[in-house]
């Protein structure tokens, strides 16, 4: 028997949202928790059975009480039957949300550091999971797990880190999951979808973020779904994200900034926050950042511009004059010639700051 699943997890609701003027982020903050009642329709509409979400559903241990009471109706109003594994962020306490609130009763949130298993008759199969119930957890939780072989199909949702330099977040290994007879492990931790896995028999996959957070977490971001039984996993990601975190490197060289920008601009700049690189050769004023983003800002839901252009190297050729420009740029060349690039940049700037000092400008 198949058995249609969505697996999510790092909502990290109530999140800072740090960067972002303070409309912006309780904007962010505000479509955070509608995306709970985006999902929740999801899943009815496409007669989804189990939803497993592994963790960092909150951001912190301190919650605005409104979010908590979006994610419990946006979940009381699921059709399927929901399953919580907490993490590291949003861990199981006595103090949390999870133990002292009342939650619908299709959802069962593992509350131990014990793997602990649910039966599911009616749909053929069992679901396991276990809770952070602090902030770290350097044991793995899923060592020395092996679901049995009773016929029914393996689920489990695991917060936990693949991936993991230092021990600190559930450490777990290709050969712990290859171990564990599961069908399918719904992991979450990490916040970004790097493709459905397979270690023994078992299928496993992080999910990530339904929704960026940074210019750490670019581009799509979202859920899986699909159906999973004894002989086959068929899950996908599906792209849900209302914004996207996007880093533009933009050439300009032998154009006007402006016009590079303008080219590179993506369609749904106005939805999207983005990260602008002007590379290439300008001469030694540089790119006005200050002046093009007063110009484009609006078209942006959020927009942050770096210069990171050259100067052209015939700027260098008044290094031979013999005046105080040239000997200004001289001494800088010489400098340049030795340095490694984060010197040569020094030197650039350099450069630009003190031609326009020298030519009365500004910069």
């Amino acid at each position: 028997m198949s058995i249609k699943i969505l697996h999510a997890a790092d909502f990290h609701l109530d999140s800072a949202f740090a960067g972002l003027s303070g409309e912006q982020a309780k904007l962010r903050r505000r479509e955070s928790r509608q995306l709970l009642e985006r999902l929740s329709n999801y899943v009815n509409q496409n007669e989804v059975q189990i939803v497993l979400l592994a963790g960092d559903l909150f951001d912190g241990t301190t919650t605005y009480r409104e979010t908590v009471e979006a994610l419990i109706d946006a979940l009381s109003s699921m059709t399927a039957r929901v399953f919580i594994a907490p993490g590291n962020h949003d861990c199981y306490s006595a103090r949390s949300p999870y133990a002292t609130l009342r939650w619908p009763e299709n959802v069962h949130i593992f509350r131990s550091r014990e793997i602990e298993r649910v039966e599911l008759a009616e749909l053929g199969c069992a679901v396991y999971g276990a809770a952070f119930t602090d902030a770290a957890q350097e044991m793995s939780l899923l060592e020395g797990f092996t679901a049995p072989e009773d016929g029914l199909t393996h689920l489990m949702a695991l917060h936990g880190d693949m991936n993991a330099a230092e021990a600190h977040y559930n450490p777990v290994t290709r050969e712990q999951i290859a171990a564990s007879n599961l069908d399918y492990l719904a992991l979450g931790h990490t916040h970004r979808f790097g493709g459905i896995e397979t270690a023994g028999r078992t299928a496993y996959a992080y999910s990530g973020c339904p929704e960026g957070r940074g210019f750490d977490e670019l581009d799509d971001k979202g859920f899986l779904c699909g159906t999973v039984d004894r002989e086959k996993v068929d899950i996908k990601f599906i792209p849900f994200a209302k914004r996207h975190y996007r880093v533009l490197r933009v050439e300009v060289t032998d154009q006007k900034p402006e016009d590079a920008l303008q080219a590179a601009m993506p369609e749904t700049a106005a939805l999207d926050l983005c990260r602008v690189i002007f590379t290439g050769e300008t001469d030694e004023r540089g790119v006005d950042i200050k002046s093009i983003e007063a110009r484009y800002a609006s078209e942006f839901f959020y927009l942050e511009l770096r210069d990171e252009t050259r100067i052209r190297q015939d700027i260098w050729a008044h290094a031979q004059e013999d005046s105080l420009r040239g000997l200004f740029l001289r001494e800088l060349r010489a400098r340049y010639d030795t340095a490694d690039e984060s010197g040569r940049r020094q030197a650039e700037r350099a450069v630009r700051f003190g031609l326009a000092a020298l030519d009365r400008r500004d910069l």
